[in-house]
């Protein structure tokens, strides 16, 4: 199991200015991640996404570190206008660009919902992401999902997502913090989809009860109530040594990718982060 970086992860510093995703790229080889996953493209003004990702794919190779893989939105619902067609043309534009990328893996959304359970709206979700991984099937990269956005977050709806497309180019990208986001332990979740992971996330998150008083700035809720805030890896309450042991139960051999979205100064985050995630892959 290799350790990747998700380019989220600098979110504060990209957001402020203070770094590019061009520069997550040294920072991240700096701090010792194996690659790095890029969360969409943040072109400069008067650069076109396709044109940055080159400019992203060359330094990647220059600094020898891999794209585990690219990161965007989706929503076969609701987005680009309503409208499932196009939504599919446009997350297949989106394929041509990890390909620039040089990203062997995808993440996209499925869908947000619209009001309807998630049993009615399965096959419509099922069939576009089949046909987007059909499309990028032959282009050599894979496509998955992830247990991501409160709809399509439960570990028993992401299985049926995986059963239903059922094509061995689409598997789930894991995320082991947001199934806490729909109210589900994390170890319980990944023992179930496991066997379907192509990719995952790792992620902490500090945990109290909905049952106490609201903890203030930097929390969010739950689906259910609970509140979650961002934390290092290995200082919350998610469970990342049982989530890794759940994987090595099936032999997987991707990449970890950290996702940090804490209130902590960044790099520092980062650098402890990498620090425990690596020894727990080494323990488990």
């Amino acid at each position: 199991m290799r350790i990747s970086v998700s380019s989220y992860s600098f979110d504060k510093l990209l957001s402020s200015g203070e770094m590019t995703q061009f520069d997550c790229i040294r920072k991240a080889k700096e701090i010792g991640f194996d690659a790095i996953e890029f969360v969409d493209i943040l072109a400069p003004d008067g650069v076109s996404k396709e044109d940055y990702a080159e400019v992203l794919s060359k330094e990647c190779k220059h600094m020898e570190l891999p794209v585990s893989s690219f990161t965007f939105g989706a929503d076969f619902l609701t987005g680009s206008g309503g409208s499932t067609d196009l939504e599919i043309e446009r997350v297949k534009k989106m394929v041509d660009i990890a390909a620039i990328l040089g990203a062997k893996l995808i993440r996209h959304d499925a869908a947000r919902g619209d009001g309807r359970s998630f049993d009615a709206i399965l096959p419509i979700i099922a069939n576009a992401c089949r046909e987007v991984t059909v499309y990028a099937a032959a282009k050599g990269i894979k496509t998955t999902v992830e247990n991501h956005g409160y709809f399509c977050q439960d570990s028993d709806r992401v299985e049926k997502l995986y059963n239903a497309v059922g094509h061995e180019n689409f598997g789930l990208l894991a995320d082991m913090g947001n199934f806490l986001c729909a109210d589900e332990p994390p170890e319980k979740a990944f023992g179930r989809i496991a066997p379907y992971t192509f990719y995952a996330h790792a992620k902490d998150f500090h945990v109290k009860s909905a049952m106490l008083p609201d903890p203030g700035e930097g929390f969010f809720r739950s689906r259910s109530g609970n509140y979650l805030r961002g934390a290092i890896i290995g200082h919350g309450d998610v469970p990342v040594l049982h989530c890794i042991r759940a994987l090595k139960n099936v032999d997987f051999d991707g990449y970890a990718a950290i996702e940090f979205e804490g209130m902590e100064e960044t790099i520092t985050a980062l650098t402890i982060g990498f620090n425990n995630l690596k020894r727990y892959i080494r323990e488990a």
